[in-house]
């Protein structure tokens, strides 16, 4: 049933605390106003494109203003080329970032970027002239101090970090004047593969931009130089916040990318797709194409997306890759169960739909989120319950409880949320308390679908909260946008024993939506356990392996003693059916990497561990082991390269300078962070505007989180 209405002194005192807050809010905006007044005229000009009188610099040249606070310098500039190899369920890539100074003097450049978040990064290398330095894995301080010697020292260095697990920067010193240097990249990783009615999918994605994030909490700035770097909630906001670009459609392409894929399927394809870009799709053999953008290049402002179907009835159900080593193998499996039974009369759902309204969904956003929310809607059956949240600065629900899914309920809740608006801030929090109650109901299936860009910085303070207050709930993440999080978004539906969609553009929404409508309604694959061969030990993940979904693939990977047969068994339910599968290790196909992708599984893990209140000590060490032995970069460890050969002399001055990125495609930079000078703007104008904004929020909000009183 619906709240009763408010009576009369309620709504007196209601109306009084609005106008309150409106007074508060008007106040606090007018500080806030002439502070960034002030803060403008001060800090004006960080980063413009302009060009200079002497002719220096070219125009359309980005620059920044100088460590001395004198004239302005020019950005390093970057150009991208991504060769994307793929072999079966596994893709090799290699992104080549080529750094030129466009200027007289020299320079140290830094750019923030994205990977897929499952990326194995396990190789880099750096090219000066014709010199070719291949890069050392080191603990990420030790590679830290590595590259400011060489940078003190003149040399040519580059260092490689990762921030998030889809984040990482890279920073090259002592790029000559006009001069170039290339840092090449290597990493692989698995692909999302599915089966729907006997056709397998496989779907590759190459993130191009790294989003602006909300970032909240109290901020906290350095001791000794009272510099304000993050938040007691995000301490490395700074790191995750590159400087980014306003959209200009007469602006240039400041850092352009060029996409090659070789697509070797082993079995005929039927189709290849991809849904954002114009490419061109060359096929070699039945089984072989390539793939190149049709421009040639493009901007990187929004995720690469390719897709391709395999021919009828060619599907594999099981695939093993094996790949040997001197005292254990590495094994890779990815199996798709049977389609679960139906098991007697289907219960009822109570389905929690979360929106994202915050700013960072403005624009072809929260279009796309309207509209599949309105689906979900509209698929609810009469015996269901729903209920509805909206968050932005605050959450509010649309009913107090979840209500039964009559027509009158979904018709006023449809209304309800086409009038939804995208501003303010990106507080998770509110809404993930109000959905996981973390009970339990035998006679209902609790399922909660979230909408959302995942545009936030505090993505392992969420992972803990959800598995906290999760219960018998399940989280399904639709990630909404040209440049979602997918990192947030993958590992909160894993936390939540649930699955990840993504719906790129408004086209995509009915399939994508019907898509998740046919596994939120079909039997869960539950039970799953893995055998190996009798006597052999091994380390596998994940462990436990998770429950799937219709048409899921599960993906294993392990470590295992050297054995020359014997098969590896996984059994489950789907449904009212046990059933088993077998695959003989003999008949494995040769793999390159297994070690890599396995090791990559297992600092995964580790660093899930986190979130459920693990020794960070016993983490690190733990994860650096790993990360040493196969060499790849992690939170705990850094890639790093330096030349031999000094270059910059110690007179020389080094200017240090940050390549800025395109601002997401569709993304609208007012919902966002409001009006910005023109050009881009580094990563402390970001969190000062950021920082304004969360202290005029905590000031103008009030203490509890607000329900609507709506009526059904």
């Amino acid at each position: 049933m619906t709240p009763a209405p408010l009576g009369l002194r309620d709504r007196a005192r209601e109306v009084a605390e609005l106008l309150a807050r409106l007074l508060l809010m008007f106040i606090t905006g007018l500080g806030v106003s002439l502070a960034l007044g002030a803060v403008v005229l001060l800090l004006a000009g960080p980063a413009q494109a302009a060009s200079r009188e002497d002719g220096s610099v070219q125009q359309g040249t980005l620059l920044f203003r100088g460590a001395d606070g004198g004239d302005p310098v020019a950005a390093p500039l970057l150009h991208t080329d991504v060769t994307l190899r793929v072999s079966g369920p596994i893709v090799r890539a290699k992104v080549v970032q080529r750094f030129r100074n466009p200027a007289d003097d020299w320079r140290e450049g830094t750019y923030v970027f994205p990977l897929p978040e499952n990326a194995a990064v396990d190789r880099m290398r750096i090219q000066v002239a014709d010199r070719v330095i291949e890069g050392e894995i080191q603990a990420r301080a030790q590679a830290q101090a590595t590259y400011e010697k060489a940078k003190a020292e003149g040399k040519a260095t580059a260092l490689v970090s990762q921030e998030r697990p889809n984040i990482f920067t890279t920073r090259v010193a002592n790029i000559g004047p006009r001069d170039e240097i290339r840092v090449e990249i290597e990493y692989q990783h698995t692909l999302d593969y599915a089966v729907a009615e006997g056709v397998g999918r496989y779907s590759l994605r190459f993130p191009m931009v790294v989003a602006p994030r909300y970032i909240p909490g109290k901020v906290i700035a350095d001791e000794e130089s009272g510099a304000t770097t993050g938040t007691d909630v995000v301490p490395d906001a700074a790191a995750i916040l590159p400087p980014m670009m306003l959209p200009d459609e007469a602006g240039p392409i400041i850092n352009p990318v060029s996409l090659n894929v070789y697509l070797d399927a082993g079995v005929p394809i039927a189709s290849v797709d991809s849904p954002f870009h114009r490419v061109r799709v060359d096929t070699l053999k039945p089984s072989v194409r390539r793939i190149r953008l049709s421009e040639g290049r493009t901007p990187a402002n929004r995720d690469f997306v390719l897709n391709w179907t395999l021919a009828a009835g060619t599907a594999p159900s099981a695939t093993l890759f094996v790949e040997p080593g001197k005292d254990r193998d590495h094994a890779l499996l990815m199996l798709v169960p049977p389609a679960p039974s139906a098991v007697g009369k289907r219960l009822p759902r109570e389905v929690v739909y979360i929106i994202d309204t915050s700013g960072s969904m403005e624009g072809e956003s929260i279009v796309q989120a309207r509209e599949a929310l309105a689906m979900a809607l509209a698929r609810l059956d009469a015996e269901d319950r729903f209920n509805v949240i909206e968050f932005n600065s605050t959450a509010s629900a649309l009913y107090t409880s979840a209500q039964p899914a009559s027509r009158a309920n979904v018709d006023h809740a449809v209304r309800w949320v086409q009038r939804l608006r995208a501003n303010g801030g990106t507080e998770m929090a509110g809404a993930l308390a109000l959905a996981l109650d973390g009970g339990r109901n035998a006679d209902r299936v609790r399922q909660i679908v979230f909408l959302t860009d995942g545009a936030v910085g505090n993505e392992a303070q969420l992972f803990g909260m959800i598995q906290q207050r999760l219960g018998d709930s399940r989280l399904f993440t639709v990630g909404i946008g040209s440049a979602p999080n997918s990192h947030f978004m993958r590992k909160a539906a894993q936390a939540g024993r649930g699955t990840f969609t993504y719906i790129g553009k408004i086209e995509e929404v009915r399939a994508r939506m019907s898509e998740l409508f046919t596994k939120l309604e079909s039997p869960v694959v539950k039970g799953l356990t893995i055998t190996w061969p009798s006597g052999a030990r091994a380390d596998a993940s994940p462990d436990p392996l998770p429950d799937l979904y219709l048409g899921e693939p599960v993906v294993v990977a392990a470590a295992i003693d050297r054995t020359v047969g014997g098969e590896v068994r996984l059994s489950g339910d789907a449904g009212d059916i046990r059933w088993t599968s077998s695959l003989a290790l003999g008949d494995a196909n040769p793999g390159e990497g297994m070690g890599v992708l396995w090791a990559r599984q297992k600092i995964d893990h580790w660093m899930d561990t986190l979130a459920d209140g693990a020794d960070e000590a016993v983490v690190r060490k733990q994860v650096l082991a790993l990360a040493l032995e196969f060499q790849l970069v992690s939170k705990f460890t850094s890639f790093v390269a330096v030349d031999k050969t000094p270059a910059r002399s110690a007179d020389a001055r080094l200017q240090s300078g940050a390549v800025p990125g395109h601002f997401p495609a569709g993304w609208s930079p007012s919902g966002v962070v409001g009006e910005l000078p023109q050009g881009a703007t580094d990563a402390r104008w970001h969190l000062l505007l950021g920082l304004m904004a969360l202290a005029a929020f905590f000031l103008t909000r009030t203490p509890r989180v607000r329900q609507l009183s709506m009526k059904g």
